[in-house]
């Protein structure tokens, strides 16, 4: 997703970034909702993530609080984003009450049982007082949010194992039953209710019944044929199990990769575009390369992901930023880094649009890749080839070579080398080459500053491809963006 507000040099005030650079303020909602779209909750180079939850204590603070609830459906219910919405119903909790739309709200937010089970337990956290009590709008929402699930969602994500519970939640709402879930709500209350036909426990009930290795390696195989045939398993599920399928079911792989790229589960499914890239990595030592279909499929799929990437009309560079702060940093897994997510993002604009490519750290170089490459070699060879050092955005500028329509920057706006920002360099890239470029500053992990001022620069953010379409739509409207949250029913 992507976050906007037209910069004007007038509203734009200057601040120091996290690595004590000369950067710009963005607005209050910009912060708010980069936050959204960008934070996974977990720790990044220059914050961790009870800093992040922090930040949305003190946006909540500055913005309307309609705009902050909008702001969380469109996070989660249009781009797949958990931990982060989580936090913020459950702070929106003391804005939302007495409001005509809290109760729709905390409806509208639940996609899963075991989101309530996550707001709950962040509330929870944060009462001073042991009284297990909910505001009356959160418990209204979340009974009737009940209604949207059937005894299978509600067995799977009962939660006994956790702290709050999906029984808890039944207890403390009491939420009316309805044909779907009547029979549920009575086994969850009675203790009855299990999770049978979920493919975990299937595959776990796999491994019990067997008492040698070939009757486990039997049983597995018959389970995955099973969820895979009848297309009991979910598109994520899917992705995460490629490797045990391919060694416990090889003969299944044909239909795994139809399966894969099907292009209304992909678009169903809201699968971020740099989980694909995850999922390669687990399966990319299955076979020789050039000989593994799950690797082929897993291309296709991601092309698929992204097939709205706008066809931009005259020049376009697309910059990445490979400094250490993208390159390194706390976080779990590769693929959760900046450079990772960055790199996907570069290597797709850049095969799409015949765009010129720069990296960039202490210094920049501009990039000869080859666009009939997959999207995942390109991605992959900027990793490589990363430079790992200081940011200096002044670099882009003095190194660009021609006249551009756009510049797309992606990168986590934390420049610091002269500790000033390029708005000198910048303006003398304008004026030798007579051009008044858009100029796309993509934040990707959300710590809400940028590098430029001008009008025509636009504050981007997010992981998911309509994030393309948005890009499209901002030169022909400014406002498109901030508009599609506002437009956001309560």
């Amino acid at each position: 997703m992507a976050r906007f507000n037209p910069i004007k040099t007038k509203e734009s005030k200057k601040t120091k970034n996290r690595a004590g650079g000369e950067a710009y303020v963005m607005s209050s909602e910009m912060q708010l909702a980069t936050l959204l779209l960008t934070s996974f909750a977990q720790d990044q180079f220059y914050r961790s993530a009870k800093t992040s939850f922090n930040e949305i204590v003190t946006l909540l603070t500055k913005v309307e609080p309609s705009f902050a609830a909008k702001a969380a459906l469109f996070a989660r219910n249009e781009y797949g984003m958990r931990s982060i919405t989580h936090v913020l119903a459950g702070e929106l909790a003391q804005y939302a009450s007495g409001t005509a739309w809290a109760k729709r709200f905390y409806e509208k937010v639940i996609r899963r049982p075991d989101d309530m089970l996550e707001i709950m337990a962040y509330f929870y956290s944060k009462q001073k007082s042991k009284n297990k009590s909910l505001p009356n709008a959160m418990k209204k929402g979340f009974a009737k949010a009940f209604d949207h699930f059937d005894s299978y969602q509600l067995g799977k994500y009962r939660g006994e194992a956790r702290a709050v519970k999906l029984i808890d939640v039944v207890n403390l709402v009491h939420p009316t039953p309805t044909q779907r879930n009547k029979r549920a709500l009575k086994e969850l209350v009675e203790g009855k209710l299990r999770a049978n036909n979920t493919w975990e426990t299937m595959l776990t009930q796999a491994g019990q019944k067997s008492s040698t290795a070939k009757e486990k390696a039997d049983n597995k195989r018959q389970a995955w044929t099973e969820l895979i045939e009848n297309r009991k398993l979910g598109y994520m599920a899917l992705l995460r199990n490629l490797r045990n399928i391919a060694q416990q079911a090889p003969e299944l792989l044909g239909e795994v990769c139809k399966q894969l790229t099907n292009p209304r589960s992909i678009h169903k499914s809201l699968v971020l575009p740099f989980r694909f890239l995850a999922a390669m990595d687990a399966v990319k030592e299955l076979a020789p390369k050039g000989r593994n279909p799950l690797v082929k499929a897993l291309n296709q799929a991601l092309d698929i992901a992204v097939g709205n990437v706008p066809k931009f009309d005259g020049t376009t560079l697309v910059v990445l930023d490979d400094s250490g702060s993208m390159t390194g940093g706390s976080v779990r897994g590769m693929n959760r880094r900046p450079i990772n997510i960055g790199s996907l993002f570069a290597a797709i604009l850049y095969k799409s649009n015949n765009a010129d490519l720069m990296t960039f750290s202490d210094s920049a170089r501009y990039v000869n890749a080859n666009p009939n490459d997959t999207t995942d070699t390109i991605a992959n060879n900027l990793i490589k080839n990363a430079r790992a050092a200081g940011t200096n955005f002044k670099a882009i500028f003095q190194k660009a070579k021609r006249a551009y329509d756009r510049i797309i920057i992606l990168s986590d706006m934390q420049g610091w080398m002269g500790y000033s920002s390029p708005d000198a360099e910048y303006k003398a890239y304008k004026h030798k080459y007579k051009v008044n470029p858009y100029v796309y500053s993509f934040d990707l992990t959300g710590y809400g500053s940028f590098q430029l001022p001008e009008h025509k620069i636009f504050a981007l953010a997010g992981f998911s491809e309509k994030v393309f379409e948005m890009m499209k739509m901002l030169e022909q409207d400014p406002k498109a963006l901030v508009n599609r949250i506002n437009a956001v029913e309560l």
